[in-house]
Order: structure tokens, then C-alpha cells, then sequence
């Protein structure tokens, strides 16, 4: 299949997200380029390892990032049945399930799962949850020196460009003692049509994180 080809495909696949409530209203083009930035973040080192994206929802950007990818590895993982159920669909449809899991499961489960804890070179979030949240349930997942990528709020003064921009990550959103509480190292926000916060796993995450699941919402690390 082309590359060409397999975005006629996701085109059919996100209108059918769309219907099915699980995508939000933003234009299609919009979303897949959101998307794409979020792989051009990710491809700013090499990833040496399988990548999982937390509450893929509607598939992005982790469908996009397979698509650009052809040799990463993804594993789609959404606490919600009618996510998951959609999301073998789409892989299907896009021909993607030699290499892309979907697992149907809380993340605070899967980071005390053997068999994922510690597996990834990076973990993925567009609209997950609060950082502290985000942090707690993707730290365990993470090998060391892997990266957590997240989607970052619109700036007050958004970069316009057609370039990167790098600065120093938000203190405010990721503190460094809050975040080192996981093992977690905020390194820099990036910032193209979108920013993005960027955190390094620099030493294992504890063992007693994450939480049972719900607490990290109800008793955040830091806020």
C-alpha cells in the first residue's frame, strides 16, 4: 500500500470516529497535522523501542504516527470498551496489526503489568489528563531514559513558524520535585504550530507508583 493510499484510508477511518463520538470537532486536516508534529517531536532522537500512547480514544496521533512510522512499534491503550473496539477496527482498516496493540485496560493497571512496566521507549498523551496525572501513569511504563511526549496547551503567544522552537519546560505545569517523585526530569517544551512538553525517565519509577486506580486524580503528586 502507498503512503498516499493509506491516508485515503484514515480519512474514511476518522470520519467513522467522528460518528461514533470518539474524535473532536476539529477539521480532519487540523488533527492529522497536530499529529504529525507530534511524530516530528518524537523523531527529534531516535526511538529504540515500542511506543505506547495512553487513552488513544479516537486514534490520535498514534494511528498517524504508525502511519508515518513504518517500522515503530505502538501499543493503543484506553480504559474504554467502545474506544478499544474502535480502535481494532481502525487498525485493521489501515492494515497496521502486524506492529500496533490495542490493550483495553486502566493505565494504573497496565504500569503494574509484567509485561508492560518498564517496556517503552516512549508513552504518548494528547488529552490524557492533568500532568500529574499524565506523569504517575506513564512514568511506570517508561524505561529508563525513555521519553513521555505530551500535548501542551495553545501559548499565549503561539509560535507561528514552519520551524521548531525549544525552550525551557513549563515549571509551572511540571515542576522538578513533583515529577522526580516518579523518576521523571522535565527537559523542554517544544513548540511548532503546537508545543509539546517533552520529560526524560532518568531512574526507575518507584514501585509503589502508580496508585490504585482513580487515587492519582483524587491525590495528585503535585498540581
Amino acid at each position: 500500500m502507498t503512503h498516499p493510499e493509506s491516508y485515503d484510508l484514515l480519512e474514511g477511518v476518522l470520519a467513522e470516529a467522528r460518528k461514533r463520538s470518539l474524535a473532536g470537532n476539529l477539521p480532519a486536516a487540523t488533527q492529522i497535522e497536530h499529529s504529525k508534529e507530534f511524530f516530528r517531536v518524537l523523531s527529534l532522537e531516535a526511538v529504540d523501542g515500542p511506543v505506547l500512547e495512553l487513552g488513544s480514544g479516537g486514534g490520535l496521533p498514534g494511528l498517524v504516527i504508525a502511519l508515518e512510522d513504518q517500522d515503530l512499534r505502538l501499543v493503543l491503550l484506553d480504559s474504554a470498551r467502545r474506544s478499544t473496539d474502535f480502535l481494532r477496527w481502525a487498525v485493521d482498516e489501515l492494515q497496521l496489526s502486524r506492529r500496533v496493540e490495542v490493550v483495553n485496560a486502566r493505565a494504573e493497571h497496565l504500569g503494574r503489568d509484567r509485561q508492560y512496566r518498564g517496556g517503552f521507549a516512549a508513552v504518548l498523551a494528547r488529552s490524557f489528563g492533568p500532568p500529574a496525572v499524565t506523569a504517575e501513569c506513564a512514568a511506570p511504563l517508561l524505561r529508563v531514559e525513555g521519553r513521555l511526549v505530551v500535548s501542551e496547551p495553545p501559548a499565549e503567544n503561539s509560535h507561528s513558524g514552519t520551524g521548531m522552537v525549544e525552550s525551557a519546560p513549563t515549571a509551572g505545569r511540571w515542576p522538578v520535585e513533583g515529577c522526580a517523585k516518579l523518576g521523571l526530569v522535565p527537559e523542554r517544551t517544544v513548540r511548532g504550530m503546537f508545543g509539546f512538553a517533552v520529560l526524560r525517565q532518568l531512574h526507575p519509577c518507584p514501585e509503589r507508583y502508580p496508585r490504585r486506580p482513580g487515587i492519582p486524580s483524587k491525590r495528585p503528586l503535585f498540581s
